[in-house]
């Protein structure tokens, strides 16, 4: 476990602090610039889907020290309606909000570690890691 910065995600300038803060933060840990782009992009998919399906929620980033390894994690928090399949919104081009469909799947090909947690009219949990190589 380490450090932990959070932000609220209520607005479209929230998204673009998000991943400012993302990039800074996984420059200072040493990811490259491949890398950083990798995790900006997916802080940028994560914050937009609580922008929205959810309203509101919030991003936290986490630098992770274990095991001799350093990495960042993304952790992406709603009180939303929550998603009703998994496995649909897991599949490329699936898309509720007319876009290209590259959202949460295209999180899980950017990030090492991707895991999902749902409920119906509670919300949604999404974390993922990646590892400084």
């Amino acid at each position: 476990m380490g450090d932990q910065s959070c932000l609220k995600i209520v607005n479209e300038w929230d998204i673009v602090a998000a991943r400012q803060l993302g990039r800074n933060i996984a420059k200072e840990l040493g990811f490259g610039t491949v890398d950083q782009a990798r995790i900006t992009t997916a802080i940028s998919e994560l914050a937009r889907n609580i922008y929205l399906y959810a309203g509101q929620g919030q991003i936290c980033i986490e630098k992770l020290f274990e095991n001799g390894k350093s990495g960042l994690k993304l952790i992406a928090i709603d009180s939303g309606p929550g998603i009703k399949d998994i496995r649909q919104v897991m599949q490329d081009g699936f898309s509720t909000s007319g876009g290209l469909g590259a959202g949460l799947p295209g999180v899980k090909r950017l990030m090492d570690e991707f895991d999902i947690k749902t409920s119906i009219g509670e919300g949604t949990e999404i974390q993922a890691v990646k590892w400084l190589r």
